[in-house]
């Protein structure tokens, strides 16, 4: 339950791509990054693009807008969440998406946490959870396991532990990867999994290039497709 009393670390989603805000964000999400003064982004340009496309009212100059990603050393974190020391809310934002999930902003909401603040996370776009929704597979017991190891022996291990794990446990694999690669992935899956199995492609989730195809891995193999450098989103089952 949500003590009103204290100052609030609010996590706003972000469109994917081209979706337009009303399309994908409720209205109480608008609301409240208008409230909102402080702000912890992963990306001040995108999030400042954002937060226009939100309300084109909104005085971006004057709000406090601070960066937290990859590059961020970890004693940054907790300075970060000096509004709410002063009684201040702040709202987190990631490149697209929901913050928090594969997202360094999960360092901030955990500070946030150990400090008894209230975290309230919002309505909107997951591709992690719309590509599951979609894809046909086992939803009750599912792990996201980020990129695939780069190293080639790492990688093959890897990739074996997905196929063990999904024939020992049923339980749907999700991973991704650099946009650029995704046909090199693709290929690599028809190469070293079973024909049996199950491979979901989940593009351009929730923007106007949407595509999400579940086929065996020996349909893949025949398949025409083009992801190049388009944000996708893989899962596997059988």
């Amino acid at each position: 339950m949500t003590d009103n009393r204290k100052p609030t670390l609010y996590l706003f989603p972000v469109p994917m791509g081209d979706s337009p805000v009303a399309d994908v964000l409720p209205d109480l999400n608008i609301r409240l990054i208008r409230s909102v003064r402080h702000f912890v982004v992963e990306n001040t340009r995108s999030a400042r693009r954002f937060l226009k496309a939100c309300d084109r009212s909104i005085d971006i100059d004057s709000l406090s807008i601070v960066e937290l990603n990859e590059h961020t050393r970890p004693e940054e974190v907790a300075a970060m969440i000096a509004p709410m020391e002063q009684g201040h809310d702040i709202g987190v934002i990631s490149e697209a998406g929901c913050p928090a999930v594969a997202d360094p902003g999960a360092d901030l909401v955990a500070v946030a946490q150990r400090r008894g603040f209230n975290v309230v996370p919002l309505v909107g776009p997951s591709s992690i959870i719309m590509s599951l929704m979609a894809s046909g597979f086992n939803g009750q017991s599912f792990a996201f396991i980020g990129y695939l190891p780069i190293e080639e022996n790492k990688r093959n291990a890897r990739l074996k532990e997905i196929e063990q794990r999904i024939r020992r446990e049923r339980q749907t694999q999700i991973f991704i990867e650099t946009p650029y690669r995704n046909h090199r992935l693709i290929e690599e899956l028809c190469r070293r999994l079973p024909d049996d199995f199950l491979l979901c492609v989940a593009s351009d989730i929730s923007c106007s290039r949407q595509s999400i195809v579940t086929r065996r891995i020996a349909d893949w193999k025949k398949a025409d497709y083009n992801y190049d450098k388009i944000p996708t989103i893989f899962l596997l089952y059988s």
